[in-house]
């Protein structure tokens, strides 16, 4: 385990469950210490690509940690950190729409927020509003279409994600409220994850994919944890190959609006 302070810097991170610990090529253990506690677990920093990329479990080996309890603020810092710039999130999410069946991959373009109680700023004094109008990079999102399409997936391109805080799923009429209201796709970790990358002008990529159809669009269906994970697993491995192409395509110099979140700002913190 390694001294983040001795480590080489990572511009990319990825945000993700345990079975991308095989993206990393020469993966070392990085432990990092935050001002909002620890993050969800040790970091792992190696090459993809020949590319200097970090990964964090998003809930800890072992899924330990349900959507509610994870400290978004210790993860995201924690990335910072370590360089990281730009924000690869691979999540599981449910469909809200028929056209989007399990195992359909969407790059969505907005966010709609269902939780409650979370922490989900770093600003915790001082008038600071942090424009969020597009949640996501765009280069990301671009970068990330791309490799899906090179590697013979077709990504739905565009779509609202709306985060529920969990960890049930939603009841039949939560589920038909959300799609009555146009949402595409359902999840329980998209928030506060994306507005806290935009806080430390990080660029935020979510890279979703569908597991399940949400209770309230077919009568007949139900989501179950099982399925859920089942659907996950069989498709890990193209999951994980899209994502090791979006680090490939991802820019190098940054000049997005995710850059330039802060410019004029007066923090109340020192950024690391």
């Amino acid at each position: 385990m390694e001294d983040p302070a001795e480590d080489p810097a990572a511009p990319i991170g990825v945000i993700g469950g345990s079975g991308f610990y095989q993206l990393l090529d020469d993966a070392r253990e990085v432990k990092v210490d935050t001002p909002y506690g620890p993050p969800s677990d040790l970091l792992a920093v190696g090459t993809v690509a020949g590319r200097q990329v970090a990964f964090l479990p998003r809930h800890g080996r072992g899924h330990a940690l349900p959507p509610h309890r994870i400290n978004y603020r210790a993860n995201l810092w924690a990335l910072r950190t370590l360089g990281v710039r730009q924000v690869l999130a691979p999540c599981a999410v449910g469909s809200l729409r028929r056209d989007l069946p399990p195992g359909a991959l969407v790059i969505p373009d907005q966010l709609v927020d269902r939780t409650s109680g979370r922490v989900q700023s770093y600003f915790d004094e001082g008038a600071l509003h942090v424009q969020f109008a597009d949640p996501y990079c765009g280069s990301g999102r671009r970068a990330a279409v791309a490799a899906a399409r090179a590697r013979g997936t077709e990504a739905h391109d565009g779509g609202t994600m709306v985060v529920v805080e969990g960890p049930r799923f939603s009841t039949r009429a939560e589920s038909q409220w959300f799609a009555a209201a146009g949402w595409s796709i359902v999840n329980m970790t998209g928030h506060p994850e994306a507005v806290l990358a935009r806080e430390l002008a990080l660029c935020y990529t979510p890279l979703a994919l569908v597991t399940d159809v949400d209770a309230g669009i077919d009568a007949a269906e139900s989501v179950a944890q099982e399925e859920v994970f089942a659907v996950f697993a069989r498709n890990i491995e193209r999951l994980r190959e899209i994502v090791i192409t979006a680090v490939e395509l991802l820019p190098e110099h940054r000049d997005c609006r995710c850059a330039r979140a802060l410019d004029g700002f007066h923090l109340p913190f020192e950024l690391p």
